[in-house]
């Protein structure tokens, strides 16, 4: 028997909510309506346009160290009180010696199934774009294709003062880092995390190509908490424009009250149970 997972799906003929406790190696509902994951499986046809949202859930099962528990505080600090650009102001040297940690962390880590299905995905469906919260570099690795990012990445750095002569950002995927804090090879002056701090601004480039993928006919939300905004806002904005919207995760979130499927279990699971029904379809 597979492993246990919750799933809700919405019966849209009669525009009501099915709840259910679902075993992996099952095929039908008692009700006798299909499983939730054929129905996902039924609407990634081909040619549809699929927008894939993942957070930190997705990278989970790869040992990612999260923001949240036990393991959101590094020192006894927590990561709102260094991933800012006060903070880095402040004490430059602590908050490199954090991130030195999270690459040496990330580094050693691996995409895990879940990643590699969305990377098999991006190039089996012609219109399929990933966009995601993490920094860590996995759906990258795995070979995921035109990933946007929208909180940037940690192996990216860019100079502190901006410097003339550097571009805005540019790979550096040193671990350890040769020197804390590190310097900018343009300028000799400080270089920051190529990622976006508590209190700064997005790429309002990388919004907007967020906001045009949304214009799908599926859309999927993995591993994600459905608080941060504006990445929360991306899902409602799907199902505004009338796509099929679905939730992965772990444990439900304020999104799954309206997303036409929400499935309870690891993202890892989930989507190698999803592609299994597309490769026998």
């Amino acid at each position: 028997m597979g492993t246990m997972m919750i799933a809700r799906t919405r019966d849209l003929l009669a525009n009501s909510l099915v709840y259910a406790t679902l075993d992996a190696g099952l095929s039908t509902l008692s009700s006798g309506e299909s499983l939730p994951l054929d129905v996902i499986a039924s609407r990634l046809r081909r040619h549809a346009r699929i927008t894939v949202l993942t957070g930190a859930g997705i990278s989970a099962a790869s040992g990612v160290p999260t923001f949240r528990g036990a393991e959101g505080l590094w020192k006894q600090f927590r990561a709102e009180e260094l991933a800012t650009p006060e903070a880095f102001a402040r004490d430059p040297r602590l908050v490199w010696e954090w991130y030195d940690w999270r690459r040496r962390r990330i580094a050693a880590c691996r995409p895990n199934g879940g990643h590699d299905v969305l990377a098999v995905w991006s190039r089996r469906f012609p219109s399929f774009t990933l966009i995601t919260q993490n920094v860590d570099g996995l759906h990258e690795r795995a070979g995921t294709r035109g990933v946007l990012r929208m909180h940037g990445s940690i192996w990216e750095v860019a100079c502190w003062s901006g410097c003339a002569g550097s571009p805005a950002r540019w790979t550096d995927e040193a671990v350890p880092l040769s020197e804390i804090p590190p310097h900018c090879i343009y300028c000799g002056g400080l270089i920051r995390p190529g990622v976006v701090w508590f209190g700064e601004a997005l790429d309002p480039e990388i919004v907007a190509k967020c906001l045009e993928a949304t214009r799908c006919d599926v859309f999927l939300t993995i591993g994600t908490s459905a608080v941060v905004y504006p990445a929360a806002s991306l899902i409602e904005e799907a199902r505004r424009r009338g796509a099929y919207t679905v939730e992965i995760n772990l444990e439900p979130t304020p999104a799954s009250a309206f997303v036409d499927v929400a499935v309870q279990g690891s993202a890892e699971q989930v989507l190698a149970d999803i592609d299994r029904r597309l490769e026998q379809g």
